[in-house]
């Protein structure tokens, strides 16, 4: 059960296109021509776009390969192209490896961060670009909360280094967490709730189901909409459909309400869209503006091809494309003498 575009654009925003062949991936992540991809036997796959025959089109081949401490399933991976780092979530543990190369950060120079629940990067981070090469001045440092059984630790990271900065009591713990500047959207297994960072204080939201008498199979969902100022988009279960509400960092509700017929299994952000994916394996596309579809992808006809998550790339990542020779074509251009 999916809904149809009420109004259906010329030309679709997202194209769906295969990069990689199958493997037992539990995350990913792409940045520039290398896509980064964590197993659940705890292997870590870096990928490369590479044009090995000048008269075939560029693909993504494996450049190296790697697993993680334990061999545990990778349940995460963040790029900061900022500082060249990736963070790495898996057992409850955060590595920290280099980019593009993906090289482990040295245990005396980086210890991994250990009884991690979840954690948020701030997102206005996350978007900074990789500094030019010819710059020599130090990059600004990075600012993440890690989300323990009891607390929010807050730390700051530079390329080289890892500091605490302090710590906000979260007795009731969160399973997932998204941060815009000062403020941390989270959600427990019952109930959202937005932290202002800067107070400490919690004001508590929707409950993520509001069916309370029987059991509710769905996970939240979060995504930041908006930095400045904050702005998150949470999803809540009636029973009957899931309906998104956006809120600012003081809590307030803003916009409009967006509804799925099912509980989606993942919501990224890429303005001016929001793309879901249902438990049916279709992707559903909505404006942010007028809070309506505008496109819908199909399920897959088969098992092929699971979908089982998405992810928004933030700083872009190169496709390659077999309409490019196509495209392009001679055209008169007028000059002014």
């Amino acid at each position: 059960m999916t809904s149809a575009p009420t109004k259906p654009i010329d030309v679709p925003p997202f194209q769906l296109q295969t990069l990689i062949g199958q493997f037992n991936a539990r995350c990913a992540q792409a940045l520039g021509s290398e896509i980064y991809v964590g197993c659940t036997n705890g292997e870590l796959i870096r990928f490369a776009l590479q044009a090995d025959d000048p008269n075939t089109l560029e693909a993504y081949s494996i450049i190296s390969r790697q697993s993680v401490p334990n061999d545990k399933p990778v349940d995460e991976i963040v790029l900061l192209p900022s500082i060249s780092r990736a963070l790495v979530l898996s057992d409850h543990q955060i590595h920290f490896y280099t980019l593009p190369a993906l090289d482990a950060v040295a245990p005396h120079i980086m210890k991994p961060i250990r009884h991690v629940i979840t954690f948020a990067v701030d997102q206005n981070h996350l978007k900074r670009p990789a500094p030019p090469l010819s710059s020599s001045a130090s990059p600004e440092p990075i600012d993440l909360c890690i989300i323990k059984r009891t607390n929010i630790a807050m730390y700051g990271l530079s390329r080289d280094r890892l500091f605490y900065q302090k710590e906000v009591p979260l007795p009731n713990g969160a399973v997932l967490a998204r941060r815009s500047g000062q403020f941390l959207c989270i959600a427990d297994k019952q109930q959202y709730g937005v932290i202002d960072l800067a107070n400490a204080s919690l004001t508590p939201l929707m409950p993520v189901s509001q069916v309370f008498d029987e059991p509710f199979a769905g996970t939240p969902g979060i995504c930041v909409t908006g930095d400045n100022p904050a702005e998150f988009l949470i999803l809540s279960w009636n029973g009957a459909s899931t309906i998104g509400i956006f809120v600012t960092g003081q809590g307030d509700p803003v916009r409009g309400t967006l509804e799925w017929p099912a509980h989606p299994r993942a919501v990224v952000f890429d303005y001016p869209y929001l793309a879901t994916l249902l438990p049916n394996r279709t992707v559903e596309i909505h404006s942010i503006e007028t809070q309506s579809i505008v496109q819908v992808v199909p399920a897959p006809s088969d098992d092929t091809e699971p979908r089982v998550a998405l992810v928004a790339a933030l700083s872009g990542y190169l496709v390659p494309s077999t309409q490019k020779s196509e495209k392009m074509r001679k055209v008169s251009v007028p000059l002014v003498r």
